[in-house]
């Protein structure tokens, strides 16, 4: 093992206690939970708790990660914004399946909503626009809000012994499933 390895491996884990995420008793609905973890990460001061990793897919079939800011939640879907000329902008013209990790460092949670992106209309588009810190009362013709709009979950919630708590939702025709992951972590 390298120097490197022994460092990480001596880095502090997740702090305690953490919470239980109890399977026989989470909602129907993948939304309310995960309404309730984002409350709960603003509750308790985490920094940025709406920011997550945004992964799209690249003509040649290659995901691409980057971070990204949660911008609402309706029923259209989990809201983001970009240019659409922008490479993720371009990657979602190409192939709209998209996915969003968030992870909320201080209560060891993480929550994957994975489905396809839609573009959402212009007056929701122009008015995500305005409210930008650098909008200078211009719209901007370039810019687009879209809303991911959810075919899977998997909230996980970490445990100190490692064996993760993991928690799967399924969009099907009559409406949404969950069960716990049996496979292993990830």
């Amino acid at each position: 093992m390298s120097e490197l390895d022994t460092r990480l491996r001596a880095l502090p884990a997740f702090p305690h206690p953490l919470p239980v995420l109890d399977p026989g008793s989470v909602p129907e609905d993948p939304d309310a939970l995960f309404l309730a973890w984002l409350d709960a990460a603003i509750a308790s001061g985490e920094r940025q708790p709406h920011s997550m990793a945004f992964a799209t897919v690249r003509p040649d079939g290659m995901p691409v990660a980057r971070t990204l800011i949660l911008k609402d939640l309706d029923a259209h879907g989990y809201h983001f914004s970009t240019h659409r000329t922008s490479r993720k902008g371009l990657e979602l013209a190409a192939d709209p399946r998209c996915s969003m990790l968030f992870f909320w460092r201080e209560t060891g949670r993480q929550v994957r909503v994975t489905g396809e992106a839609v573009a959402l209309d212009d007056e929701i588009t122009q008015r995500d626009w305005a409210g930008r810190p650098s909008y200078t009362g211009e719209p901007n013709p370039d810019w687009q809000r879209y809303a991911l709009r959810a075919s899977e979950f998997e909230f996980m919630q970490a445990r100190e012994d490692r064996q993760h708590t993991r928690i799967e939702y399924l969009r099907g025709a009559s409406g949404w499933t969950h069960a716990p992951v049996g496979t292993p972590a990830g």
